[in-house]
């Protein structure tokens, strides 16, 4: 990936997290730190009325669970998991509401973001340097089995 496309994704990012934490001038949307800690402060507003649950989150892939796993610990939320639970599994302590309005809609969009961004360079990695055939393969009908006797 050109450094080019690194920093549009970068930017990309960054706007999806500006949404978030309420920026409202250019100025806000370009301090990061000023914005982590407006969303954290929101979250320690929203806990007095709304306390803390344990939640379970399902994620899809590896991927997804290491941002997720990002974002809460940015936001001071300590993930966890239980022995025997899948290694995709995340637990956290968190308010309804914050999940509900913050957390978990800021992670899909740049979860989106990420997954496009992962699929556009690996189908170019494997067009460049495995094969340059990118087709999906052949749905064949299955084969008849006789029964001999």
């Amino acid at each position: 990936m050109s450094v080019e496309n690194q920093e549009k994704l970068i930017e990309k990012l960054k706007l999806i997290e500006a949404l978030f934490c309420g920026a409202k001038t250019p100025g806000e949307k370009n301090a990061a730190s000023e914005a982590i800690g407006r969303i954290k402060e929101r979250l320690k507003k929203i806990e007095s009325s709304n306390p803390p649950v344990e939640y379970k989150f399902s994620l899809g892939d590896m991927w997804s669970r290491k941002l997720f796993i990002a974002l809460l610990r940015r936001y001071e939320i300590p993930p966890f998991r239980y022995p025997n639970q899948r290694h995709t599994t995340v637990m956290a302590c968190v308010s309804k509401k914050f999940v509900d309005e913050i957390l978990w809609p800021e992670f899909e969009k740049l979860d989106a973001v990420l997954i496009d961004y992962l699929e556009d360079i690996t189908n170019s990695i494997i067009k460049s340097y495995v094969f340059p055939d990118d087709s999906d393969l052949e749905v064949r009908e299955k084969p008849r089995i006789t029964m001999k006797g």
